[in-house]
């Protein structure tokens, strides 16, 4: 049987399940997953290997109106992930209709020489009245199939996943069959970190804030040290990561670390510490810091 194997970037407007969905494909949680929009930064490379084909999954930060240097960056890397793949997943949103932002990133890709899966996600939140009604408008917006998914409860993912390799070329295994991404360790644990601070902090602080792994160390029994600055833009910010107490920072610290055990599979020492940048967001030196390129 011949080996297929390709680059996929999948994308969509902010929240619309592109993380769940590579998470669910690949099995593990590599891109930060959080219910607020626009919260995946760098394209991650995340890889699904089976007998037959790889897939190489480009997950791309949500496409919105940029509004500071930050938000200018991850645009930039969610256009640029479309240059040098085989396949474009676009994810659109089964629970709502078609948007400016959907309109705009159509816009960008309708005239690409790649091939286009269109996917409607969050089946699950809609009747199968409503799934058909929705599926059909989105099919005349597009003018061809929309596939439509549930990531969350992995329906129809398998029929997905046949799409998916039956576009892709034949190739070699790029990587290793054990290994699920390419990201160095230290920029997954600080997603781990990072996606905490949202879940636990929600509105309270936006997107101001950034986690800078600065050590990681194996320590002589086995167990791993692991140093964290978490960067904000106010003192109020820092405040309400610390929590009364120091209440919230060991939460955080408490169920990051819960996961980076569960991904290291040993035991973890997670030394977290809140640091105040003003404006990070809009300076280079300080973006660079952060991983943004």
């Amino acid at each position: 049987m011949t080996y297929k194997s390709g680059f996929v970037t999948v994308i969509g407007r902010p929240n619309v399940g592109k993380s769940t969905l590579v998470n669910n494909l690949v099995g593990e949680k590599i891109n930060i997953i959080s219910p607020r929009p626009q919260t995946t930064r760098n394209s991650i490379k995340a890889i699904y290997t089976e007998e037959n084909g790889q897939i190489i999954f480009i997950d791309t930060p949500g496409i919105h109106q940029a509004r500071n240097k930050l938000d200018k960056y991850m645009l930039e890397e969610a256009y640029s992930s479309l240059e040098g793949i085989d396949l474009i997943i676009f994810i659109l949103d089964g629970s709502t209709y078609w948007g400016k932002n959907d309109q705009m990133i159509y816009d960008q890709i309708k005239n690409s020489k790649k091939d286009i899966i269109y996917v409607m996600n969050k089946i699950d939140k809609i009747s199968n009245k409503e799934l058909q009604k929705r599926q059909k408008k989105y099919t005349q917006k597009v003018g061809e199939e929309v596939i439509p998914i549930s990531a969350l409860n992995n329906k129809n993912i398998d029929t997905l996943l046949a799409e998916i390799f039956s576009y892709l070329p034949e190739g070699p295994q790029y990587y290793p069959e054990d290994m699920i991404t390419d990201q160095i360790e230290r920029f997954v644990f600080a997603e781990l970190i990072r996606e905490k601070i949202f879940y636990l902090t929600r509105e309270e602080v936006p997107y101001g804030a950034a986690v800078l792994v600065e050590e990681v160390k194996e320590r002589e029994n086995e167990d791993y040290y692991i140093r964290a600055n978490i960067y904000v833009e106010k003192k109020s910010h820092k405040g309400i990561i610390i929590g009364k107490n120091g209440k919230m920072i060991k939460k955080i610290g408490r169920e990051a670390r819960k996961e980076i055990e569960d991904l290291m599979q040993t035991k973890v020492y997670l030394d977290l510490w809140v640091k105040v940048l003003k404006n990070w967001r809009d300076k280079d030196n300080l973006m660079k810091r952060m991983g943004y390129k």
